[in-house]
């Protein structure tokens, strides 16, 4: 049997929303790919077309925020695929509401863990794979909230505008060394969950995961090669 050279994507947040739409987006367009998550069996029953296939890499029980865990989600990734072409960093999460001196240390520390340090540990596991290979590319989802404090948002703002600095901070690193690394911004996303904590909102208004999907896709793909530390909005009409 002829081996599957087509690039590998390695997503992680496949099990949300958002990751859900980038790992089906980057399957229809024939890539392979490996996704991470928290559960043991919870991307076998969202992705139960790809489970068990030798093209594609289902990692359980991966906490993306310990770097054992994280730097063998990626060597399992490199050594049952050959190879990773892109990491497309969408997990994460958001907490708001009471103003900043009311607002809970847990708070802080939970963002921290959910929407930093994924995203810098995933990055520091695979661009040693980038780097020798000479190439690869890294997108990374930030948050419009990332570009400005906002009330009762302080901790998720701040969590977001660290991942806008680390795109920037990375791809003045790697941008000579043929890693693309660029970061998309999106507004509110129209999601079953926003739905229905904004009842009365005009959905419309709102961006489609699929909409972001495909940005990430042109993103990693060899039309984007001169993008590089971009820091890119996907606010729909809103």
């Amino acid at each position: 049997m002829t081996p599957n050279t087509s690039p590998v994507a390695f997503i992680t947040g496949a099990s949300g929303n958002l990751g859900a739409a980038v790992a089906r987006s980057f399957l229809a367009a024939g890539w392979r790919i490996a996704l991470p998550d928290r559960a043991h069996d919870r991307l076998e029953r969202l992705f139960p077309e790809i489970a068990g296939s030798p093209d594609h890499v289902l990692l359980g029980g991966i906490d993306l925020s310990d770097v054992p865990s994280v730097q063998g989600a990626v060597d399992t990734a490199i050594a049952r695929l050959g190879s990773v072409n892109v990491l497309v960093n969408a997990v994460g999460a958001w907490r708001g509401g009471p103003p900043l001196h009311e607002a809970q240390l847990s708070d802080w520390e939970f963002l921290h863990n959910a929407n930093v340090i994924p995203t810098l540990l995933t990055c520091r596991a695979v661009i040693p794979h980038f780097l020798a290979r000479g190439s690869g590319a890294i997108v990374n989802i930030a948050a419009r909230g990332g570009l400005h404090g906002e009330a009762g948002n302080a901790a998720y703002s701040a969590t977001k505008s660290a991942v806008l600095r680390l795109t920037e901070s990375l791809s003045a690193e790697l941008k000579a060394k043929g890693v693309n690394v660029n970061a998309l911004l999106p507004a509110t996303i129209d999601t079953p969950q926003n739905r229905a904590a904004m009842p009365g909102a005009d959905y419309s208004k709102w961006v489609a995961p699929e909409a972001i999907a495909d940005v990430v896709l042109f993103l990693s793909s060899p039309a984007a090669r001169a993008i590089h530390g971009a820091a890119i909005p996907v606010y729909g009409t809103g």
